[in-house]
């Protein structure tokens, strides 16, 4: 996965405005689907797991699966008594062969996709590990607002660029690819997944400067944030796409 190697620059990243509206409307999206019982989540790609520990926080027993070592010690950090986390360090290539079938039942996959060339094989997996009535939680690079960061920070060249494609450059440095919804449903559904819901991250703020602080109103923003990512045209442009998606129903009628 070509995410390796920029772990520094993800780490410097951590806690500023850019961050914490990424990760309180994840968290605030993902909480309406979760069954309210105890229930077995995967993360893949957990990173430093702020996700991860958020959702052992509310009794959950977690699987965190990350390649770097460096972003599993700071999830393990994190661990408090009583929560039940499990990392595990891996790529998420090898999904089949640690995990077992219908082993879980919320798999969330947020910032991940996007290093894959092929996402397809990596979707399969995920399918398969989801048990009946479970949900698949996958955050994408919007490619259908592939333009608005370039065009709000003024790269001109750089919006014109994304309207032709789905590569771009982020903010690590990496090479990566952006999804366009029609497109990444379509994908999903030769998995047998089925979009239920679909939000918005990042509508408002994606611009900001890497190391902007976070501000005293940031409730009146997330707020705000929350509300466009709910809405729209506003969801439709937001940086990231956060899809739930389950299992497609069968009718035999």
């Amino acid at each position: 996965m070509r995410f390796s190697g920029a772990e520094d620059k993800w780490r410097a990243k951590l806690g500023t405005l850019r961050d914490v509206i990424r990760q309180d409307l994840v968290t605030r999206q993902l909480a309406e689907h979760l069954p309210k019982a105890p229930c077995h989540v995967l993360d893949v790609g957990s990173g430093q797991g702020t996700q991860a520990l958020r959702m052992a926080a509310r009794g959950h027993h977690v699987v965190a699966l990350d390649a770097s070592r460096d972003l599993l010690r700071l999830l393990e950090a994190g661990i408090q008594p009583g929560m039940a986390v499990r990392t595990v360090q891996a790529e998420a290539e090898r999904l089949g062969e640690l995990f077992e079938p219908g082993s879980f039942d919320a798999v969330l996959c947020h910032g991940v996709l996007m290093y894959f060339d092929d996402p397809d094989p990596l979707l399969a997996d995920l399918a398969r590990l989801l048990a009946p009535g479970g949900i698949l939680s996958l955050l994408v690079r919007n490619g259908d607002g592939l333009a608005m960061r370039p065009g709000l920070m003024g790269d001109w060249t750089g919006a014109l660029r994304a309207f032709e494609g789905t590569g771009y450059v982020n903010r690590l440095g990496v090479a990566a690819r952006a999804d366009r919804l029609g497109d990444l449903m379509r994908r999903l559904a030769g998995h047998g997944l089925e979009v239920r819901e679909w939000y918005g991250v990042r509508v408002f703020c994606d611009a900001v400067p890497d190391d902007t602080p976070v501000p005293d109103d940031i409730d009146d923003l997330l707020a705000a944030e929350d509300r466009a990512g709910r809405t729209d045209p506003y969801r439709g442009v937001a940086a990231l796409t956060h899809l739930i998606c389950g299992m497609a129903y069968i009718s035999h009628t």
